[in-house]
């Protein structure tokens, strides 16, 4: 799978409200009403990440869930990013 040029990311980003890019990742926080909440946003995450085994970098701060993607074992960022990301705003 060959990685996005930044033109295709620019794109794609504009349809993710939220999502930044930084350096080979694109990334997001969500602030989530407790830390309860907060974790269940993660397993929401998790089982969407299982399906496309595609396994995002998830960094929980009490109520706020960072996540970051990138395709690791191609050195950036993939369609499976965006798609990933794109599956994880229809749980949000």
């Amino acid at each position: 799978m060959a990685t996005l040029s930044d033109d295709d990311i620019t794109r794609a980003l504009a349809g993710l409200p939220g999502w930044d890019r930084a350096g080979s990742t694109i990334v997001k926080a969500f602030e989530r009403s407790s830390f309860p909440a907060a974790v269940a946003f993660v397993v929401q995450v998790g089982f969407l990440a299982e399906a496309a085994n595609h396994h995002p970098d998830i960094d929980i701060r009490w109520r706020t869930v960072r996540l970051a993607l990138t395709t690791h074992d191609h050195g950036g960022l993939t369609p499976r990013d965006i798609e990933l990301a794109a599956a994880i705003e229809g749980v949000a």
